[in-house]
């Protein structure tokens, strides 16, 4: 276990070469390696401990009743599951010998914060997750924990009071190195880690996996920022966003874990296919609540069965569409002109229509939702009634007025005045009936702009259209024009630069009462609206005070491979900061003139004979002859989304799916074809820089016909 260091011992043990070699106990039994491999040991002990003490809990005397038991249990389950140890996940990944215990100075109450245990020692080990010995004494840190945060930020310009900084090497769940920084050592200098080098270059075999190891000061600054306000993450490739984004979940999870349990929390991302390739980043940090969906999976209002042309999903998409159907919900209110009578035994009371037109355009003046309102109005109008009743003499209570607005005239008369609203059949109306259209686009929809977004034929019932995606989005939208969209504690939107601003709208409306994490690179933006600036999109989610942070350090893509992609910056994103790589290791990249498919299959073998996953990303026109060379070949090769596997660590990936993706090495064909598949050339471009850029370790570009001028 860990425990406090008397001053006068030595912080820490001798230091391994600079190159972190692995040591053999057999030639030294009591070498630093042996202790720590001891404390891994115990350390996993006690979590198995923590385990079983949470199975042997018995319940049955303990609820109130079977409601009680159940949710108990279930809690019980979850924890359960939270304190597995995953054999082939280092339990801890790091140390820090502090040159005085960190809650030194923080006195009981001092800023609002109690002393916690780990405060009173000076050398801790980071982890995924906290553990604790029989005692309660501290023996792995959660590296979310405010103890943890110079693991991350300390350097030699600022070592936070860290004497030693030690880094764990791992080969599957052995630990076989370590590494030390001594930070508050004038002597020594400042060194790249040969094993933060190593982590981050690791080949990748199967779904992502967390980067909680190897997170850096300015990722760490993002993933520990406030729940309160909302972050705008900026990365080009290999920047490691979506990474940061999913930490970012985790650590405001542990920060605010009662707050977030009550109102939830969520993750988007553009596709199944992506959601399921970083399923299990979370569960790795011990967060097993976390939802996730993509945008379409938000809307599902309706089954969607159509597709739109661009220029009708641009129009759809656009935020003057917000207006459009708010006018046309609330077209459907009528100032009444008739009185209301209500019969109550042998009483009649009459609620003028004036009365009755102030009371409507009261509710309308509010501004508050069309469902809500339509649900006062029945009360307003008891009231009333109410009001007469008292003046006459009569002490009618609640109970009265509950009474009042079932009577049978008040529902005819809020019926008439406020019909309800059935969102899919108003937007089905609004794209079938030219003149409905007119009235409430007017001033913000020319006529062509009506005339694209109109359907050629007619439709029996919303049952029977076939929505589009973007007609989906307008439903949500009137959805919550007529009834609030609950919201969420905080949602995390990866790829954000795809999204329409009726889209962004959507994602805002799950988040109006809490915060967001938007994640997203405008190079890469592969749709006709894609995003155009962030501040625009923050304002369209309703976060215009969102903070927005760039990352332009590449800690994944290769340099010669960054550097060649980087070509097309001027044509895609003016301005946008090129992405640095940081890789001690340059990786391959070559450049292939090829005369047949045969050429693409033996470049896919070639990359095969490395250690690793490799993709072969395609434009989607040419995905069956390709699968139909690899099958002619005998290489067997997965979808994207599909888990890789040692024996099969070849996806074959259409360019449109290759987005948030990434492989040790990519073989990418045909990159004009990859243009060509989009319909303009700036589409095009974007496409194909998400293309060149998804290898960690090495790429190939083969191609038959010439590449694009701007390569």
């Amino acid at each position: 276990m860990s425990t406090p260091v008397d001053d006068s011992k030595p912080l820490d043990d001798p230091k391994p070469s600079a190159d972190a070699k692995p040591f053999d106990d057999a030639l030294d039994p009591v070498d630093p390696l042996s202790r720590e491999r001891s404390h891994l040991t115990d350390s996993r002990a006690a979590l198995r401990a923590m385990r079983e003490d949470v199975e042997s809990l018995d319940i049955r005397d303990v609820t109130a009743n079977w409601v009680n038991a159940e949710v108990l249990a279930r809690q019980i389950d979850e924890r359960i599951k939270a304190l597995a140890d995953l054999s082939d996940t280092p339990l801890f990944f790091g140390r820090l010998d502090y040159l005085h215990p960190p809650g030194a100075d923080r006195a009981e109450g001092a800023d609002g914060e109690r002393p916690r245990p780990e405060d009173a020692y000076q050398t801790l080990y980071i982890g995924r997750r906290h553990v604790h010995d029989h005692d309660g004494d501290p023996m792995v840190i959660d590296w979310r924990a405010p103890v943890s945060q110079p693991f991350y930020r300390a350097s030699k310009k600022d070592p936070l009071d860290v004497a030693l900084r030690r880094r764990f090497g791992y080969t599957g769940g052995d630990l076989t190195a370590y590494e030390d920084e001594h930070l508050s050592d004038p002597a020594e200098a400042a060194r790249t880690s040969k094993l933060l080098q190593q982590e981050i270059e690791r080949p990748r075999v199967g779904p992502m996996r967390d980067i909680v190891a190897t997170i850096q000061p300015e990722q760490d600054e993002i993933v520990r920022s406030g729940l309160g306000g909302t972050v705008c993450v900026q990365g080009g490739p290999g920047t490691g966003k979506t990474a940061v984004g999913l930490h970012r979940v985790a650590y405001l999870l542990y920060a605010h874990r009662e707050r977030l349990a009550r109102t939830g929390t969520l993750v988007i991302g553009p596709n199944r296919s992506f959601l399921h390739y970083i399923e299990q980043v979370l569960p790795a940090l011990g967060e097993l609540a976390v939802k996730q969906a993509t945008v379409d999976d938000l809307v599902a209002h309706v089954e969607v069965r159509g597709a739109d042309e661009a220029p009708a999903a641009i129009i759809k998409g656009d935020a003057r569409m917000a207006e459009v159907l708010r006018r046309a919900v609330h077209s459907h209110v009528t100032l009444p002109t008739e009185p209301v009578v209500v019969v109550r035994g042998s009483r009649r009371w009459r609620v003028p229509a004036h009365e009755l037109e102030d009371i409507v355009r009261e509710l309308l003046d509010r501004g508050i939702r069309y469902g809500a309102a339509r649900e006062a109005l029945p009360q307003r109008i008891a009231h009333a009634v109410l009001v007469q009743m008292e003046r006459s003499g009569e002490a009618p209570d609640d109970r009265v007025q509950d009474a009042v607005a079932r009577n049978s005239a008040v529902k005819a008369a809020v019926k008439a005045v406020w019909p309800p609203v059935d969102p899919a059949k108003l937007v089905l109306r609004l794209l079938t009936d030219a003149d409905f259209l007119a009235v409430h686009a007017e001033g913000l929809l020319s006529e062509d702009e009506q005339k694209t977004i109109l359907w050629a034929k007619p439709v029996r019932s919303a049952k029977a259209a076939k929505w589009s995606p973007a007609d989906a989005v307008l439903i949500d939208e009137t959805t919550d024009l007529v009834q609030r969209t609950h919201s969420l504690g905080h949602v995390v939107l990866d790829e954000a630069q795809d999204l329409s601003p009726m889209q962004y709208r959507a994602v805002g409306r799950r988040c109006t009462t809490g915060s967001a994490t938007v994640l997203g690179d405008l190079a890469q933006g592969t749709t006709p609206w894609a995003t155009r600036s962030w501040d625009e999109a923050l304002a369209h989610l309703g976060k215009s005070d969102g903070v927005i942070e760039e990352l332009t350090a590449g800690f994944r893509v290769p340099t010669d491979v960054i550097t060649y992609a980087s070509r097309l910056l001027p044509h895609i994103a003016p301005g946008l900061t090129p992405v640095a790589s940081v890789r001690e290791n340059p990786g391959f990249f070559d450049l292939r003139p090829i005369t047949d498919t045969a050429e693409v299959v033996a470049a896919c073998e070639e990359l095969l004979g490395n250690e690793g996953s490799t993709g072969l990303i395609v434009a989607d026109a040419r995905v069956p002859s390709l699968a139909a060379a690899l099958t002619a070949a005998g290489i067997t090769y997965l979808a994207p989304g599909e888990e890789t596997t040692q024996d099969t660590r070849l996806t074959l990936v259409p360019a449109s799916l290759a987005k948030g993706l990434e492989y040790d090495y990519v073989v990418l064909d045909e990159p004009q074809a990859v243009v060509d598949g989009e319909p303009d050339e700036r589409t095009g471009l974007r496409r194909l820089y998400v293309a060149l850029t998804r290898a960690v370790s090495g790429l190939i570009v083969t191609h038959a016909a010439p590449l694009p001028t701007q390569l």
